[in-house]
């Protein structure tokens, strides 16, 4: 039986503005109406059972709400309190899943790459699962189209034409003469992050040359909470786990490694450029999304969410306008967007972390105006949702029925409200909002007070365990 297991702990900085901390790159619709990890879910093959989703304790709700959306299951939701790269990730999941099954196959996964051949994708599947089946470790490595300073390389000896290959060595990103070295030699594949081996095997490799890495991970699992879908760990023992990719950890040091070249138009839309060498564009090389206009303009990506961008007598740039962030540089420098991402984390600005519009559990809010003592939200709760029931310290709360109807809890009351009407929160007092509907509850809120962080809730009771 193959089981796939989907890593998708990324943050993916690279495509900032678009990609946060809180709503990264592969839970976004980047080239289509689905996102990155729903297409993950969508190409697999018929055979494969229902995944295993190892994630991120902020991204556990979109995970699960994205599932949903595509109509597919999961065989649980393991949250890691804080990353520590792909060995232990895989880990993680290998033994919880030979609790219920005898020593499956894995097929991992990055929920954030782009494969278009989705027919050659299944076909390397089928190579690699009879390899796997022999005690094999199985890489996926990419047929480069260029020399590509952006990936890893895996060094196998392809003289003669096979279906897979002995690996020699893995590489690390290469500067421009190295990878153009590695790509006239014929010899190299682009290292892709996907595997595929059974757990027996896997364990047997950590044994021999990373034993800490399973012995925490066992240690996390020993008492596991399941909450829902979700898989809670023992963090305080997760988080004595050597920080390793599987690349460092195993797949460097052992006799079995195996690679299968895959040529299925992969990506893995690791930057701007990489992007846009994924879309359609129009005669003069240009990609162009949202309300854009652009004159004498060439090899250049614009995007906008909400607005008119223009451009006049440019070429070869990416323009990203997001509803708080405005991102203008050269695609020679895509690369180097970690340079701001990391001013950005320096000075504590929320750009790094949040779009405008934040998605919650219970739906989502937008910050529409801010000032000196107040801030306006325009606030969405699903049918049948309700916030926690909380306290603000430093802020008082208006709220004005948009549509729907809101049921409301403020102090001992509990009362409900209709479209145009509106109430008063007091500062510190306890108060939850909730819609019993079956359509949408839109409000207006309006906060004020000397401080309107969103760290100033207390929260007494909440549906979704984040008290």
């Amino acid at each position: 039986m193959i089981i796939p297991i989907i890593i998708s702990g990324g943050s993916g900085t690279r495509l900032w503005p678009l990609s946060r901390k809180f709503q990264p790159k592969q839970f976004i619709p980047l080239i289509n109406d689905t996102t990155l990890f729903q297409d993950t879910i969508l190409r697999l093959p018929k055979e494969a059972a229902n995944p295993i989703i190892i994630c991120n304790e902020n991204h556990r709700f979109l995970a699960a709400e994205q599932l949903r959306q595509i109509g597919k299951d999961s065989k649980g939701i393991i949250l890691e309190p804080t990353g520590r790269n792909t060995a232990p990730a895989i880990a993680l999941a290998a033994l919880k899943l030979c609790k219920t099954s005898e020593d499956p196959i894995l097929l991992v996964l990055p929920a954030d790459h782009l494969i278009e051949d989705t027919l050659s994708f299944h076909e390397s599947i089928k190579v690699a699962k009879v390899l796997a089946e022999k005690n094999k470790l199985v890489t996926f490595g990419i047929v480069p189209k260029k020399a590509e300073t952006g990936y890893g390389y895996i060094e196998a000896d392809m003289n003669i034409n096979s279906k897979f290959y002995n690996i020699k060595s893995f590489k690390e990103k290469p500067n421009q003469e190295i990878a153009n070295k590695y790509f006239k030699s014929g010899n190299y594949l682009w290292n892709s992050g996907m595997f595929m081996f059974k757990s027996s095997v896997y364990f047997d490799e950590l044994k021999k040359f990373a034993p800490e890495i399973l012995n925490c991970c066992e240690k996390s699992l020993r008492n596991e909470h399941q909450d829902l879908d979700f898989i809670r760990l023992v963090n305080d023992e997760f988080l004595k786990c050597p920080e390793q990719s599987i690349d460092y950890a195993v797949m460097e040091h052992t006799k079995n490694g195996t690679v299968v070249p895959l040529d299925a138009k992969w990506s893995d839309i690791g930057s701007w450029d990489a992007l846009m060498n994924s879309k359609l564009k129009d005669n003069d090389g240009n990609v162009s999304e949202g309300d854009v206009i652009l004159n004498d303009v060439k090899n250049t990506y614009t995007y906008s969410s909400n607005r008119l961008v223009s451009a006049i007598g440019v070429s070869d740039l990416i323009i990203v306008d997001t509803q708080d962030a405005l991102l203008v540089l050269n695609k020679k420098h895509t690369q180097n967007i970690k340079n701001i991402v990391n001013k950005l984390i320096e000075n504590s600005r929320p750009e790094v972390e949040y779009h405008r519009k934040v998605y919650r559990p219970w739906g989502h809010y937008d910050s529409i105006d801010v000032g000196t003592g107040f801030q306006a939200k325009r606030i969405l709760v699903n049918p049948g949702s309700k916030l926690s029931l909380q306290k603000h310290m430093h802020r008082a709360e208006h709220w004005v029925i948009v549509s729907g109807i809101a049921k409301i809890t403020c102090g001992k009351k509990t009362y409900n409200l209709e479209k145009n009407q509106s109430t008063y929160i007091p500062k510190g007092e306890i108060h939850r909002l909730e819609n019993q509907q079956k359509y949408a509850l839109e409000i207006i809120e309006i906060q004020t007070g000397e401080y309107l962080g969103e760290d100033d809730i207390i929260r007494l009771e909440d549906d979704y365990d984040r008290v």
